[in-house]
């Protein structure tokens, strides 16, 4: 058995082939990241992974349109997003497969 603290994770990323983690797997990477109204995080896009978010609570802005808690977004490979939380939001972050410097900014 292992256990960990999210707050010892890396912006909330716990699953994944990077340190410190709580599981360590190439597979995917699962990370749960809290915002504040009017955090965002600039257009990006992915070469090799699929991203897949779930909103967890709040609402938030991804490829301008607006989602809220229960909505899943689904990003395939070279999609592009760009986030802004609207509220104080939650969302839990997949990546598949796990690849580790996948992220371009445009």
């Amino acid at each position: 058995m292992n256990s960990a603290q999210l707050k010892d994770m890396v912006k909330g990323w716990f699953v994944g082939g990077f340190e410190p983690t709580a599981f360590s797997t190439e597979a995917c990477e699962v990370g749960v990241k809290a915002y504040k109204a009017g955090d965002n995080e600039a257009a990006h896009y992915h070469k090799v992974a699929t991203e897949i978010t779930l909103v967890l609570s709040g609402t938030v802005v991804m490829r301008d349109q607006e989602f809220a808690e229960g909505d899943i977004v689904v990003l395939e490979p070279g999609d592009v997003t760009a986030f802004k939380a609207i509220t104080d939001a939650v969302t839990v972050v997949v990546k598949v497969p796990g690849a580790l410097n996948d992220k371009y900014v445009v």
